[in-house]
């Protein structure tokens, strides 16, 4: 702050150490005033200016040093009051700007809120129809054409309920339930959910849980699962995905591996961006990049990591590690 300030007065300095020149030049062709004297005067002006200069640098820089350490928002109260005319134009023009902005946030927000609520009511108000559109499939008797409704019905199905959670995740903690949930009732209904679709493909699962109880919220949980074993049935062909869960140091762990097409090693640190798809299938329009990736923020909020080890042509094993019992109070605290 004081190469800043000395660079603000620089001019101001400049103008004083010409004068003083002045001074001494004068004394030095004008015999009738003694040099000494002048470099005298000189001296006792340099003085006094450096302690000018200290006094009027602390009172200054005061309200700028304030505006330095001024945290991001539009609260003014840990800003100093201004004190000069110059200081005063400055802390008017930001209050005004700060109100302005905090006005224009609040009508966007305000905005996005009402455009939430709507499109949330549309998703509910198309579940309807598309319940009704499943129970008058079920009643097709021409088995090929009923496999490929089907599958068309549960695509929608999943894009719905991926837009549906994409939306309220930034409000998850609000929405959280923490009980003991049965994972082989879980993910029984999850697989049930995706039957049509890995009948079509000649897909079945193979399951082994060790463990069958694990602490969190049983529909967020529930979320994190159904993007991962859609991932799995997506990207794999006539084979088997193994469900397995375990327990390793008071820690439960929950494994799926499919033995599909696998991810490209240069693809692994991104896979959980949002909107990344695969570089090597990269003219697959169907994929949006959004499923892993609500998939680990809604993991994070419940204290849940994911891990993924995959190799190329090989499959992919994604692991959940929960959190040990005696730690969710971090969770039930939200």
């Amino acid at each position: 702050m004081i190469r800043k300030y000395l660079m603000e007065r620089w001019s101001w300095i400049v103008l004083f150490l010409i004068l003083q020149l002045l001074i001494i030049f004068i004394a030095f062709i004008d015999s009738t005033i003694p040099l000494t004297s002048a470099l005298y005067i000189v001296f006792l002006s340099c003085i006094i200016f450096f302690i000018f200069v200290s006094i009027r640098y602390q009172k200054e820089t005061k309200f700028f040093k304030s505006l330095e350490e001024w945290e991001t928002g539009f609260d003014m109260k840990t800003v100093v009051t201004a004190e000069s005319p110059f200081e005063k134009i400055a802390e008017d023009s930001i209050i005004n700007q700060a109100q302005h902005l905090k006005k224009d946030a609040s009508l966007h927000l305000l905005s996005l809120e009402k455009e939430k609520d709507e499109l949330l009511s549309w998703i509910h108000e198309v579940k309807t129809p598309l319940t009704a559109m499943h129970l008058i499939i079920d009643r097709i008797e021409n088995e090929k054409l009923k496999a490929q409704l089907l599958h068309e019905w549960l695509r929608i199905h999943l894009l719905l309920d991926t837009h549906l959670h994409q939306k309220r995740i930034p409000f998850m903690e609000n929405d959280l339930y923490i009980d003991k949930i049965d994972l082989h009732t879980l993910i029984v209904n999850e697989i049930k959910t995706l039957q049509s679709w890995c009948m079509h493909k000649g897909i079945g699962f193979e399951m082994d849980l060790k463990v069958s109880e694990v602490i969190s919220d049983g529909k967020w949980l529930a979320f994190i699962i159904r993007q991962l074993l859609t991932n799995a049935v997506k990207y794999s062909d006539a084979s088997d995905i193994i469900i397995k869960t375990y327990e390793n140091n008071e820690q439960t762990f929950l494994e799926i591996q499919d033995f599909g097409r696998g991810i490209d090693p240069k693809d692994l640190p991104r896979i959980f961006d949002k909107g990344f798809t695969s570089t090597s299938d990269h003219q697959n329009h169907a994929a949006t990049g959004m499923g892993l990736y609500l998939a680990k923020n809604a993991a994070n909020s419940l204290h849940i990591s994911i891990n993924v080890d995959s190799k190329l042509g090989a499959g992919t094993t994604f692991m959940l590690c929960f959190p040990r019992q005696n730690a969710f109070h971090q969770v039930m605290s939200m």
